[in-house]
């Protein structure tokens, strides 16, 4: 089947959702105009369904490969990288003092979706470069800005970050990777990394690696980190690559999905590299680009999501089946339940994280310290959510197809593999829950209350014309908000046993505010169908999550390990 770039869909949350008017409005996004999004997300949509689409099963069945030290791409993938880089794809968001378009992040969000959906392989590739160039913006010194940001920025050069060691996964504080001052202001690196996306290709002239390592000072722990940049070849003055550094690609992952995207295991023996920001500041640094990164995943998942969704609507609206309506299976309920499900699921998930991308933006724009918070609450909720949307919707869609989806010819079974990593990188989604209860809830859990009396005023604006939808979301908002009060009153081993269930309740919740202000934007249009399903359905789950959520941890630890073994 053909993917077709929902560009109305994003229209319709720009315009009636998420508030993106706030953003244009500002001065620093007036060129934000409808116009503008318009021709922007249109031409983004005919590239990714002429070019990037065609590529998804080539990396299926082609993965990349490591060949005598150099690592070759899957057929298609360097005319597919080029393109995005000649249309200025990777740098929306980027300062036009290096080659950006200065757009804002909902855009790139929006974009970034539509890649995902068409070739989720090949997208992870920009999306590294992404945050890398938003990194070095913040925390470069000028002079590596100036060699960096341009090469990165029209796709010359990939960006990488490399923070995973063998012994150290979730526990970056652990890793040994050493920097040696050389005494002329760079530092040799020694270490290894691994599980590292797109860590080299044959399609760019130069790959740019940050590396978390530790200099002879350091201190053991986060707080003795350093972050440096480490060039595949190192460029002289000009920025021309000249020699190669002493960096290789040990090997490439044999992964369950994502075969066209290069995990590579990378060694570097004392490799050439420049340090980004403070000594021993590398983790500040360093979560500027996994920040953004974390969106990017969310908005992965929810890309993934689609594309599922829109490959399970096509083979179920041609699979004949019985003597009905339509003559196909679309007629039979549990198809029709799961289509249903995986449309509203997607729709919520993306509405968050456009949402969150709104709050980035307008922090960008304000500098208020109310939208950084914002922000900074959405992002792990929608990286969780984004990621288990794209797994759950993914896996409906094998379901769709029957035994067909477990015939890898469909193409059905290729979404689920390649989506299932991204509820694992960028931090599991058990860390994002632990974050969200934790940092997140640090200030009394006063930016989630601002979010749920906002919520709560639009339930409340909404019953005139939506009553029982508007009551639904008003009593389930009441819900989240008793539990948020209760995560605020507990301690962190009670929070943490309870924060997984409560990340999805609040993205339920959250989730069902958004369906129900797209209804009331589009009364007795598919919107308002469409979250009349969500609210009396999906939302009715958020009970059952914020009771476990509620529950503590003596249940859970008084399972010893001997109940739980074998």
């Amino acid at each position: 089947m053909s993917y077709r770039a929902p560009v109305s869909e994003f229209r319709f949350l720009f315009d009636h959702v998420v508030g993106f008017d706030q953003v244009s409005a500002t001065e620093r996004f007036a060129e934000a105009t409808p116009e503008t999004v318009e021709a922007v997300l249109t031409e983004a949509g005919k590239l990714c369904e002429e070019v990037l689409a065609p590529l998804q099963r080539a990396g299926d069945l082609h993965p990349a490969r490591l060949e005598n030290g150099i690592v070759r791409t899957s057929p298609g993938f360097s005319d597919g990288l080029r393109a995005i880089a000649d249309g200025g794809w990777i740098a929306i968001a980027a300062d036009p003092e290096y080659g950006g378009m200065g757009l804002p992040m909902a855009m790139t969000t929006a974009v970034n979706d539509m890649m995902s959906a068409a070739c989720l392989s090949l997208q992870l590739s920009p999306l590294m470069t992404q945050g890398q160039i938003e990194a070095l913006e913040n925390h470069a010194s000028d002079e590596l800005k100036a060699l960096y940001l341009p090469k990165l920025i029209s796709g010359q050069w990939t960006g990488t970050m490399n923070l995973t060691e063998p012994q150290a996964g979730s526990d970056v504080g652990a890793l040994t990777t050493k920097a040696e001052p050389n005494g002329d202001g760079s530092y040799a690196i020694t270490g290894q990394k691994i599980y590292i996306s797109w860590g080299d290709n044959d399609i760019t002239e130069n790959v740019c690696h940050l590396v978390l390592a530790r200099l002879p000072d350091a201190v053991p722990g986060t707080k003795g980190i350093s972050l440096f940049l480490v060039p595949k070849r190192i460029p002289d003055e000009n920025g021309v690559p000249g020699v190669a550094n002493s960096l290789k690609v040990v090997s490439l992952e044999h992964k369950m999905g994502l075969h066209g995207s290069p995990t590579a295991v990378m060694q570097y023996d004392g490799a050439t590299g420049w340090l980004v920001g403070e000594e021993h500041d590398g983790m500040r640094a360093m979560f500027t680009m996994m920040n953004n990164a974390r969106l990017g995943v969310g908005v992965q998942g929810i890309g993934v999501a689609d594309g599922a969704y829109q490959h399970a609507l096509a083979y179920a609206e041609g699979r004949k089946q019985g003597r009905t309506e339509n003559n196909t299976i679309t007629d039979h309920a549990d198809v029709r339940r799961m289509l249903a499900t995986m449309k509203a699921d997607t729709f919520a998930a993306r509405a968050i994280a456009l949402a969150n991308a709104v709050a980035i933006d307008m922090e960008t724009a304000t500098g208020h310290a109310d939208w950084a918070t914002r922000a900074a609450l959405l992002t792990p909720i929608t990286k969780a959510f984004g990621t288990d949307t794209g797994i759950d919707v993914a896996e409906l869609g094998v379901q769709v197809h029957g035994g067909m989806g477990f015939i890898e010819e469909t193409g059905a079974a290729q979404y689920s593999r390649d989506v299932r990593v991204t509820a694992i990188y960028e931090g599991t989604n058990g860390i994002q829950s632990m974050d969200l209860v934790g940092r997140k809830l640090m200030d009394g859990g006063e930016a989630a209350y601002r979010l749920l009396d906002e919520m709560e005023a639009d339930a409340e604006a909404a019953r005139a014309d939506l009553p029982e939808l508007a009551e639904a979301v008003w009593q389930a908002c009441e819900t989240l908000r008793e539990t948020t009060e209760w995560m605020v009153a507990h301690g962190a081993r009670d929070r943490f046993a309870g924060s997984v269930p409560y990340l999805r309740g609040f993205a339920r919740v959250l989730g069902a505010h958004f369906h129900l202000k797209a209804a009331r934007a589009d009364r007795g249009g598919k919107h308002e169908r469409l979250a009349a399903f969500y609210i009396h359905r999906l939302l009715p789950e958020h009970v059952g999550l914020l009771t476990h959520a509620r529950q503590g941890a003596d249940e859970l630890y008084a399972l010893s390990m001997d109940d739980l073994a074998a």
